[in-house]
């Protein structure tokens, strides 16, 4: 591992909670891990708490309260708090701060009026406090108890009495402090996050920001043999766990700050700011506390938290037709998960689909408020892909209705520009349009067209610029731009456009493009440390592996008189399962984020397949998750397929069966991603 360097001015570190851990390690044992480090190793000394960084006092870095915010009767908080990025808010923490330090001054003034004249005052001068000092100022402003050995009044110099040993005099209390038997345990190892933030300025003015992640492991092997441990040179440390990249996710610092998120900083209680109707708030509650960690599973391992902080509650808080559309689909969950029937709960879904559709149609007639209108259609659009049962008959406007009003926003607010023409300098790409991206391009080829923005993707592809799509749903941006040509050449074979002969040839540039996104075979490995750490670059790694298998079985099926019994393709759904098993699987798995890429191998691969036995095997370990949301309309999907191209197998007629023909027979809208 590289040696972090010197702290520079405007940065700041913050200690996220531990990713793993299967007990709760004590704070003195945290506290002593984390100051064994050496000197070189420490990216930002600890500044101290934020609450004496905010009254812009001296700490003491005590843990896990300081002797100041103990004293005053202060939350004491080492890990970075809510109201620390908003001006407002911190002027209210201040405030209370204020109002806290003088009903702690008070009570001790009335609480000294009745001391006895024996006891010492606490000194006057301003050298550091004793901790006599703190004690007696606790004991003033507190009620003593005298059953409680906590209490600062207890006589800890009386010798130690417990109800068991009453009843068994000739049983002593075991001395737990020098016995090496009966030390603590070691803590479970466990991983922390520190983030390390810069920000440039010009005139005093912010021009530019930049923040990134490194992650360090307390893990260490057992020694082999019991020795006396030696610190020369802090040679403590495991060279072979701390400076092997795979053992953990700091070789892959994120940058938190990579979208432009439409909205300002967090609110510190988002719930509570947002306005709903009593009969309305079980829904609310059972959104975020449900069906808000399902909707965007890359971007939280990749961003943590920001899904929540930055996209989805500042939205619901501002945006009156988002929320209407977030209460529907957290019905449409409550239904679908929880077996409810009847009126009420469909009443709820239509109510607020009416009501989401009736703000966005006024909003559109009155040309205003785009990007909320923008926000909210996406919303509609994508949300519904991570919810509801492929039963559901309940009455609702086609996902492509919705993206052709989201299309006409994206270029009313010049999006595809920017991202074209800004290429060298666009740091942060719009989420909405990112958003929008991912729709458009696998969404094409549900409707066997053209992405609406393929000129763009087509540019971004030539300068080799990123529209955000690897962070936000896992597979490299330059994939999905190729996946993206690939739907407009199946767009002019649907449309007849294009002769046997050319249509050959561009099915082989394609081919070859592909083969310039290949990687070696060693670079896919399994994307948890050996610690139990996500490492999210190798995820994004495998992930863009089995979208580019998928692309080329999509691309193969296009060729002329092409069937899945090609050698050619059965060798596709061959690697596909190979790579398939790099991927987690279960609940907290990632299957429902390729969805579209099992929708195209499984439409390909035959009753002898072993593509089919691998969805079973991924379907039995996701549980009844595997019947919700677009995972199980493609289970539902391909069911059907296989049923139709089996039967036309068993007959000799030898066609092939496409799944976009089984859902127009079906009449089904899916947005498969």
């Amino acid at each position: 591992m590289s040696t972090p360097s010197t702290t520079q001015a405007g940065k700041s570190a913050t200690i996220v909670a531990p990713k793993t851990a299967s007990t709760k390690a004590s704070p003195t044992k945290t506290a002593t891990k984390m100051h064994r480090r050496s000197r070189s190793e420490v990216i930002n000394p600890p500044a101290g708490c934020f609450t004496c960084r905010l009254r812009r006092k001296k700490c003491d870095e005590g843990r896990s309260q300081c002797k100041a915010c103990k004293h005053l009767g202060l939350k004491c908080e080492y890990k970075r708090p809510m109201w620390w990025s908003n001006n407002e808010q911190r002027k209210q923490q201040k405030e209370t701060i204020k109002n806290i330090i003088k009903r702690t001054k008070l009570t001790e003034k009335t609480a000294q009026t009745g001391t006895s004249s024996a006891e010492t005052p606490p000194g006057l001068s301003h050298s550091l406090p004793t901790s006599a000092t703190y004690s007696e100022a606790t004991a003033r402003t507190r009620a003593p108890s005298i059953d409680s050995q906590h209490s600062t009044s207890y006589d800890f110099n009386q010798p130690l009495t417990h109800d068991y040993y009453d009843y068994h005099p000739h049983i002593a209390s075991p001395p737990y402090d020098t016995n090496a038997h009966y030390q603590p345990f070691p803590s479970t190892p466990y991983e922390v996050d520190i983030k390390t933030e810069r920000q440039m300025f010009v005139n005093d003015i912010p021009t530019r920001r930049d923040s990134s992640i490194s992650t360090f492991s307390t893990y260490q092997p057992p020694s082999s043999q019991p020795t006396l441990p030696s610190f020369p040179e802090d040679d403590w440390i495991n060279e072979s766990i701390y400076n092997t990249g795979d053992m953990f996710s700091g070789e892959e610092g994120l940058d938190l700050d990579f979208f432009d998120f439409s909205h300002g900083n967090p609110q510190a209680s988002q719930q509570a700011l947002i306005q709903v109707d009593d009969c309305d708030r079980p829904l609310l509650d059972h959104f975020i506390d449900n069906v808000l960690r399902l909707i965007f599973p890359i971007l939280e391992v990749n961003q943590h938290g920001s899904a929540r902080s930055e996209v989805i509650l500042p939205a619901l808080e501002s945006n009156r037709c988002y929320l209407h559309c977030c209460l529907s689909v957290s019905a449409i969950h409550l239904k679908s998960t929880r077996g409810l029937q009847g009126e009420q709960i469909d009443n709820d879904i239509l109510r607020h689909r009416c009501a989401t559709i009736t703000e966005l149609c006024g909003a559109l007639n009155n040309d205003s408020n785009h990007l909320q209108i923008l926000e909210a259609t996406l919303g509609m659009i994508f949300f519904q892909c991570s919810v509801g049962r492929p039963s559901d008959a309940l009455p609702d406007v086609p996902w492509h209705a919705h993206f052709e009003a989201a299309t006409s926003l994206v270029r009313k607010l010049e999006l595809p520009h920017a991202m074209i023409h800004d290429n060298s300098a666009q740091l942060h790409p719009p989420f909405n349009m990112t958003l929008a991206s991912w729709i458009d391009i696998l969404g094409a080829t549900m409707l066997g067209r053209s992405p609406q923005f393929a000129d763009t993707y087509r540019e971004k592809n030539q300068s080799g610029s990123t529209s955000g799509l690897c962070e936000l749903m896992g597979c490299e941006d330059s994939m999905m731009y190729l996946i993206s040509e690939i739907a407009c050449l199946d767009a002019l074979k649907v449309a007849n456009g294009i002769n046997d002969m050319q249509l050959c040839q561009l099915i082989g540039s394609l081919g070859k493009s592909l083969d310039t996104t290949e990687v070696p075979p060693e670079s896919l490995t399994w994307p948890y440390s050996s610690t139990g750490a996500i490492r999210p670059k190798q995820l994004s790694r495998n992930m863009t592996a089995v979208f580019r298998v998928a692309a080329r079985i999509y691309l193969c099926s296009l060729v002329p008189h092409a069937t899945k019994e090609d050698p050619t393709m059965q060798n596709l759904i061959e690697r596909f399962v190979a790579i398939l098993l790099l991927i987690p699987h279960g609940p907290d798995g990632f299957d429902r984020s390729i969805v579209w890429p099992l929708l195209i191998a499984g439409s390909q691969s035959t009753s002898r397949s072993i593509f089919r036995q691998a969805l079973a095997e991924r379907m039995a370990s996701l549980g009844e998750h595997a019947e919700f949301g677009s995972f199980g309309r493609m289970v539902r999907l391909l069911q059907e397929v296989w049923c139709q191209s089996d039967e036309a197998d068993r007959a000799g007629s030898g066609q092939n069966v496409h799944w976009r023909d089984v859902m127009q027979q079906k009449g089904w809208d899916f947005l498969l991603i």
